[in-house]
């Protein structure tokens, strides 16, 4: 499957989509080479990569822009229109778009920037050499820092002066971090190592949503595991968020993930590097706005996970109860979780409990508030009322209820 969308991808290059092509004929409606493709589509697209998100760069001006698009069906969104970015949505396809630029001053968080018509020059103020690489419309390349060099050769190169690059916006260090990783650049000059460490309290300086964006960006990495192939990368990650008190059961998550043919989501991973059995973990909630379907989860699987110390037939005698209250997927990943925290190798004996997981069947319960109705029972919360008690005793049945047992339940509650 991944061969054939690679195939598709080298054969229908994003930049000849009709979406694409409308953006830019509105863009570049005076003849002139007035926008150009930049950054993680650029790169995606140079290593054939999937791509998800589309950024243009531009020597229009925002105000510029909003009049080309004003008679077009695209809208326009001012997402950043201080510092020239904008949104076009054209399809329910998002096109970020930013006009040419340098800054003027940046404080580590924020820049006052003025907008320019030299293309070398907005190369200049970019992060890395890979992210300063721009495609015209028709596929061509424009390469001022010399970043498909460094692409090629797994080299994330700060552009200019690293120390400079850094100050001017601390989020970089993260950048760097997940760019190293996910391009497996692991020789870090000491030069390096020393610039990064001398700017780390910058990170203080930033809000917490960036900052848990990075961190959700790494996370997701399929090789976030590789982290762990550069000590200063280690180093670096636990300086900045020593709350992953278990950041090393990444490499048991990693191999069991493997064997289990489980996905490595991103709340698997939080509970990895958080979880045992206090409730040290709700500080994360605190230090960074995290979702509630993040919360929901973590708090479960530690609930469970407190659950099982307690129980030892949760996957035995318990497992088909277990399934149904909290699902096959949550169940198989608890179990992963489980082991992690508990040393456990992945055994024959693993592989036959999430073998019975997976081929546990849960029977639909078979009776509906209708039915109650049709007994009798009053509309309203009686009804609701009556069904819990059903669903209960059908629970405790193993799933089986018969019609005799329900016309008892309904006698002593009508």
């Amino acid at each position: 499957m991944l061969f054939i969308e690679k195939i598709k991808r080298s054969l229908f290059p994003f930049y000849r989509s009709h979406k694409t092509k409308k953006i830019f004929r509105i863009l570049n409606a005076e003849n002139k080479k007035q926008a150009m493709f930049v950054g993680g589509c650029v790169r995606k697209f140079i290593l054939n990569e999937r791509i998800d998100d589309i950024d243009i760069a531009t020597s229009l001006t925002p105000d510029e822009i909003i009049k080309r698009f004003e008679n077009s069906n695209v809208k326009v969104k001012k997402t950043g229109v201080e510092h020239g970015t904008l949104t076009l949505v054209f399809q329910d396809q998002k096109f970020e778009i930013t006009t040419l630029r340098h800054d003027v001053s940046t404080d580590g968080r924020h820049a006052n920037v003025e907008f320019i018509e030299n293309w070398r020059e907005d190369s200049k103020r970019r992060d890395f050499t890979i992210n300063a690489i721009y495609l015209d419309e028709n596929g061509k390349v424009f390469d001022p820092q010399f970043g498909i060099n460094d692409l090629k050769n797994n080299n994330i190169k700060f552009i200019g002066e690293p120390d400079k690059r850094i100050k001017e916006d601390y989020l970089r260090i993260l950048r760097f971090l997940r760019f190293s990783i996910h391009y497996r650049s692991f020789e870090i000059n000491s030069n390096i190592q020393k610039i990064i460490k001398l700017n780390l309290n910058g990170i203080k300086q930033l809000s917490k949503e960036r900052i848990y964006s990075e961190l959700e960006k790494i996370i997701k990495l399929k090789n976030f595991y590789e982290l762990f192939q550069n000590d200063f990368l280690v180093d670096i990650f636990n300086l900045i968020f020593p709350e992953f008190i278990h950041l090393d059961r990444i490499k048991s998550l990693e191999k069991l993930s493997k064997n289990s043919n489980i996905h490595m989501d991103k709340d698997l991973i939080f509970a990895a590097m958080l979880l045992d059995f206090s409730e040290n973990y709700k500080y994360f909630f605190h230090k960074y706005n995290v979702s509630n379907e993040t919360k929901d989860n973590l708090n479960l699987y530690s609930k469970i996970l407190k659950n099982i110390k307690s129980n030892k037939f949760f996957f035995t005698n318990d497992l088909k109860m277990n399934i149904f209250f909290y699902g096959k997927e949550k169940i198989k990943k608890i179990f992963i979780i489980n082991n992690i925290i508990n040393k456990k190798s992945f055994s024959s004996k693993s592989k036959e409990i999430l073998s019975k997981i997976e081929q546990t069947f849960i029977p639909k319960f078979p009776v509906t508030g209708n039915d109650l109705l049709k007994q009798g029972v009053k509309s309203g919360k009686e009804v609701g009322t009556i069904l819990k008690k059903i669903e209960k005793k059908w629970i405790e049945n193993n799933f089986q209820i018969s019609s005799e047992d329900i016309k008892i339940l309904l006698k002593k509650n009508i």
